[in-house]
């Protein structure tokens, strides 16, 4: 069972191929916000020279950040105003959307492309002490990384383009996690930790969140990656999988190699 959304077919697919059933059911969606303030204050800022630093979480905000300024600021115009901050790119999705505008980021962020590692790079890029730093949300706030930002002296400046929000119809998501607390899987993948924040949100509002974490005791999980596997563990959720690189083929693999083995071990400790 897993939870992927945006590239649910190319799950499902994944798991096929490696010898497994798939059941991947939609944990959350993707809303434009109403109000796109922040991203023409972005520009402003940027055009006036007032950002040293635009911090770029997603491939996903770059895209939407171009096309919700398009009207206003066709994409040379863009890549004019964002060649006046030192670029940082999370991975490599927010590398090739600024690669269709012609653009290239000063900072890659190297995997596992957690905050610790985008603070990393930053602090070796110099200090950031009354350096003017914008973030790209993506979908949520990640207040540990603007928490360590300020700490570092620097002034923070986020723009949130678009939200998680729960699916519009329930009823996939909400039978899936009462499958999942009833012990009808074998395997549960996470993909992202607003997956695990949406399952357990459901599970409680079912009245199945212990259950959930009794299962989960005989069945395997696996998480994509560090902050993924912070997000299970702090909802009490055991993570006995994740693979060496946070990719999504990495962790359908790490699972048909050592998935079986684990689960026998599992259930054979009661």
């Amino acid at each position: 069972m897993a939870f992927e959304s945006r590239r649910a077919a190319e799950l499902e697919g994944l798991i096929r191929r490696h010898g497994g059933v798939p059941l991947v059911v939609a944990s959350m969606r993707e809303v434009p916000l109403e109000d796109n303030h922040a991203a023409f204050e972005l520009l402003l800022r940027l055009d006036a020279g007032e950002v040293d630093v635009l911090v770029l979480m997603t491939g996903v905000g770059v895209r939407t950040l171009a096309e919700t300024v398009a009207e206003r600021c066709p994409p040379d115009r863009l890549a004019e105003s964002l060649g006046r901050a030192t670029l940082l790119a999370r991975g490599p999705k927010p590398i090739a959307e600024l690669r269709k505008l012609g653009v290239a980021p000063q900072i890659r962020v190297p995997e596992p492309n957690t905050w610790r590692e985008i603070l990393s790079s930053l602090d070796a890029h110099g200090p950031l002490r009354e350096r003017r730093v914008a973030v790209l949300e993506y979908g949520v706030a990640n207040e540990k990384l603007t928490e360590q930002l300020t700490e570092r002296g620097a002034e923070v400046f986020t723009v949130p383009l678009y939200r998680w929000d729960l699916p519009a119809d329930m009823r996939p998501l909400q039978d899936a996690v009462s499958r999942l607390a009833e012990g009808r899987v074998d395997f549960v993948l996470f993909t992202s930790r607003r997956q695990v924040e949406h399952v357990m949100q459901t599970a409680r509002e079912l009245g199945l969140a212990s259950a959930i974490r009794d299962r989960a005791r005989r069945l395997v999980v696996g998480s994509i990656g560090p902050v993924c596997s912070e997000a299970l563990r702090r909802h009490e959720l055991p993570v006995d999988l994740e693979p060496e690189h946070p990719k999504m083929g990495q962790l359908v693999v790490a699972v048909a190699r050592r998935g079986r083995e684990l689960l026998e071990a599992k259930r054979a400790s009661g």
